[in-house]
């Protein structure tokens, strides 16, 4: 028996010690799994329920005593899970913003769990390759040399992150420390700006810190959902007069429910009138906007912007989860979160243990994965001339889908922004008053038909079916299945409709 130490025995422990000819099996079964997996998705249903009384059993199964044979685990992970998936992987899966992973991404994943580091700082391999990761988002939005970042979790993290930073600093330019104080004592009231389709993580934003719901303006958008500058204005300044302190102004490049791109430039330059903090929330369109032409003056807007969220786990295919934080000043972040022992503060230590200012001190997590290294590995291999083609080709289906839903006589289109295309059914017969019904029922039709999936919403105060464009294996092809499953479910469903 060997000992690790003075006076302790090798234990022999269970499921812990493993030769290399073991982590190979281990690992080529996995990439048989992985492999079986992706590529069998287009030969089975978009989405299939997982059974009740799966569910039940898993609900109700006690904690392993004895442990299994890891060849055994992997049976039920492929039982089990791998058949049951949320179907975003199939390219006939049109539903939310989720977009299939690319294979290299999902072996980097391993990669990275492999190393299992902490990302919080240290001069270690990970953190040079985050920052390097940073750097490149950065340029690719325009951002300015010295900028910075960090990756988060996703644009709920990354908006709660920028409105913390943009909160510290708005208080401190009027003599408030809210990291001592917090909203305490003083009777200003602290505003945020949205447009009418923000995403619901800037209300919990607002809550989160102290804020409040209330504090929030919804300022008012265009005929194409776009938030409108000259509301904004006037809004800033209606606070303004009233003793109020704006605080941000959260606008979107790619609004989730219709894929609307606000007028950022314009936006910026209201911003830059009154002092306050922008920041665009570009999760699942900011791809679009920073690689292709089709948008110049946002995506100058973009650039002016204080901050910036992208969740590349959306429209950059990586895997869940990647998303990113991109700073015109990282010491603002520092000054709003920095909150270090003596024992890791470091401003750059080049050559010895603590590395570069640490990650942990420009946001709230302490211990962070090393999610830089799908994204550097896919950026190396793509290219953004590679990423390019793949947004593009999505864009063009999407367009396929616009046109094809503007030549069915019983369809009508609601909204087309970027890859999103929101319209209803409206066969002949059915009541106004009996769509949203309608249309509610062909969503849950074609959801559970299992040849095509797609969501529903609501667009101007009428219920709509919603598809999203983020794989670039989906066809036109693919979108026209859609199509003809959604007209067959308005047509069985507008007989029932009608019934007497």
């Amino acid at each position: 028996m060997t000992a690790h130490g003075p006076g302790v025995p090798d234990p022999g422990l269970p499921g812990w010690e493993r030769s290399p000819a073991e982590i190979r099996a281990l690992g080529h079964r996995v990439v048989d799994l992985i492999a079986d997996h992706l590529c069998g998705l287009p030969d089975g249903p978009v989405f299939r329920p997982f059974p009740p009384a799966e569910a039940a059993a898993l609900a109700a199964g006690p904690v392993p005593t004895a442990g299994a044979a890891a060849h055994d685990v992997l049976d039920d992970v492929e039982r089990l899970v791998l058949s049951y998936p949320f179907g975003n992987g199939h390219p006939r899966f049109h539903a939310w913003v989720n977009s299939p992973p690319h294979v290299l991404g999902v072996l980097a994943e391993a990669l990275a769990a492999a190393m299992n580091p902490s990302v919080a700082g240290g001069n270690h391999a990970a953190v040079h390759v985050e920052h390097q990761v940073v750097r490149w988002f950065a340029e690719l939005a325009g951002f300015p040399a010295g900028s910075g970042g960090l990756l988060v979790s996703g644009a709920s993290a990354a908006t709660v992150t920028a409105l913390a930073v943009a909160r510290h600093h708005a208080a401190a330019r009027t003599g408030l420390d809210v990291r001592a104080d917090g909203l305490q004592g003083h009777d200003r009231r602290f505003v945020l700006y949205l447009g009418e389709e923000a995403h619901g993580c800037v209300r919990k934003s607002a809550e989160l810190l102290g804020i409040g719901a209330a504090n929030l303006r919804v300022v008012g958008s265009d005929g194409a959902g776009r938030l409108r500058p000259g509301a904004l204005r006037d809004a800033v300044r209606r606070d303004l007069a009233d003793g109020h302190l704006p605080v941000a102004v959260v606008a979107s490049a790619g609004t989730t429910n219709t894929g609307a791109v606000d007028p950022l430039d314009e936006l910026a330059d209201v911003c830059a009138e009154h002092g306050v903090w922008l920041h665009v929330d570009g999760a699942y369109g900011g791809p679009a906007v920073v690689l292709l032409d089709g948008h110049p003056a946002e995506r100058a807007g973009l650039a002016r912007a204080d901050s910036v969220g992208m969740d590349p786990h959306k429209w950059l295919y990586a895997p869940v989860d990647a998303g990113l934080l991109l700073l015109r000043d990282p010491a603002a972040a520092r000054d709003a979160f920095s909150l270090v022992p003596p024992y890791l503060r470091t401003d750059g230590d080049p050559g010895g243990v603590t590395g570069p200012v640490w990650f942990s001190e420009y946001g709230f997590e302490q211990t962070r994965g090393f999610r830089a290294l799908k994204l550097w590995v896919l950026l190396k291999h793509l290219g953004v001339d590679g990423y390019r083609q793949l947004v593009a080709r999505d864009l063009a289906v999407a367009a396929h889908l616009a046109d094809a839903v503007r030549a069915a006589p019983d369809l009508d289109l609601l909204a087309h922004g970027l890859s999103v295309v929101c319209f209803r059914c409206r066969p002949d017969g059915v009541p106004a008053d009996r769509l949203d019904e309608l249309n509610r029922a062909v969503v849950t039709a074609v959801q559970l038909g299992g040849g095509s999936f797609l969501a529903g919403t609501t667009v101007g105060g009428v219920v709509a079916l919603r598809a999203c464009i983020v794989n670039p294996g989906t066809t036109t092809a693919d979108v026209d299945a859609l199509v003809a499953a959604v007209r067959a479910a308005g047509t069985a469903g507008a007989a029932i409709v009608v019934a007497p």
